[in-house]
């Protein structure tokens, strides 16, 4: 998995830089070739490429222009991807993804099945936030988080992450006296270490934060990271030593609970009682009726909700099967009754155990 960053593709004004993407698909065509048989990448830089040709300067902070610009850019992305893999006669797939396409169930399968089927025909996956249409509810809000899920997703056995700095440093890099960070292997290596917020050409919404929230991630789903610059891709995807490896700090987790902790946004709240909490958190039960005490927000079934306990303190998320507005009439009632009353299709639970997953 090969997550690439605007600043890497495009020039500082916006608009596509043809020689740099051209310099990236040449590395990533002779790693394909020398071992990595099978590569997919995120790719920043549909809303950069449309600032050029929209006579925009800067990239625009309101959402419907940042949408237009990635209408126009995003064709420009692929085209330009499409021509220069073609030069080695590899075919590219467009994945657009919404975080919404990827908490619920039915769309992760689907988006699965899209990534493993290109994989397995022999085209090149190029995954994107879909911006054209994401909005502040249902986006990743980074390209850089994006990758670190989709790598879990095609369970890939490596993410790089490149930018336009070539590693991790205990501080500004610009300054002198500051150190590479080569490796980390847990969150107490990082410990006082200044992390930027931003990328040096100012055309993405990334930067040094979100890469080593990304690396984070991964690397606790059991994917190794190396976060380097893209002029060294060649080198770390031949397994030399460059820029920061992050080494694995967990284990693989069920796909979709990834997601749902990291991709979803609640639509609502549960408040639980403290028999409710327990049941949920100390013996991964799932939700049920009985164990509510109150509910907020407007949701349909299947929309993700916070789960929280009597201080307001979030204990969970999860995919609801009940609308907002059905849930008041369940609240602290026991299956059996709901279901003599209402009929068999109350006789469930609020939230199943395996559309929940724990943030504490």
């Amino acid at each position: 998995m090969v997550k690439v960053g605007s600043s890497s593709l495009t020039t500082s004004a916006g608009g596509l830089d043809a020689d740099r993407v051209d310099a990236l698909v040449d590395t990533l065509v002779t790693s394909r070739g020398n071992g990595a048989k099978e590569i997919v990448l995120v790719s920043s830089g549909a809303i950069a490429a449309g600032l050029s040709p929209l006579g925009l300067r800067r990239r625009p902070r309101d959402l419907a222009r940042q949408q237009a610009a990635a209408s126009v850019g995003q064709g420009l992305l692929m085209a330009r991807y499409t021509a220069s893999f073609a030069r080695y006669g590899i075919r590219v797939g467009q994945v657009l993804l919404t975080s919404d396409d990827t908490s619920r169930r039915a769309h992760y399968r689907n988006a699965y099945r899209t990534l493993d089927q290109l994989l397995a025909m022999g085209a090149l996956p190029v995954v994107n936030e879909n911006d054209t249409v994401a909005t502040d509810e249902i986006r990743f809000g980074d390209n850089d988080r994006l990758a670190a899920l989709v790598a879990h997703l095609v369970r890939a056995d490596l993410l790089l992450l490149l930018s336009d700095v070539d590693a991790l440093y205990d501080g500004d890099p610009s300054t002198p006296g500051t150190s590479r960070i080569a490796e980390v292997r847990g969150a107490k290596d990082l410990d006082g270490v200044s992390i930027g917020s931003a990328g040096k050409a100012g055309v993405g919404t990334g930067g040094m934060v979100t890469k080593v929230e990304a690396a984070r991630i991964a690397a606790a789903a059991g994917i190794p990271v190396v976060l380097t610059s893209a002029s060294r891709a060649a080198d770390a995807l031949a397994a030399r030593p460059v820029g920061t490896y992050f080494h694995r700090t967990g284990r693989r987790s069920a796909g979709r609970l990834l997601w749902l902790a990291h991709a979803s946004t609640p639509l609502g709240a549960l408040t639980l009682d403290d028999g409710a909490v327990r049941a949920v958190v100390e013996r991964h039960s799932s939700l049920l009726p009985a164990g509510i005490a109150a509910v907020e927000g407007d949701f349909s079934a299947g929309d993700p909700v916070e789960l929280r306990d009597t201080a307001g303190t979030p204990v969970a998320r999860g995919l609801v099967s009940f609308d907002a507005k059905e849930i008041p009439r369940l609240i602290g009632r026991s299956t059996r009754d709901l279901a003599r009353e209402l009929g068999p299709a109350y006789e469930r639970e609020v939230v199943h155990r395996d559309d929940l997953v724990l943030l504490r």
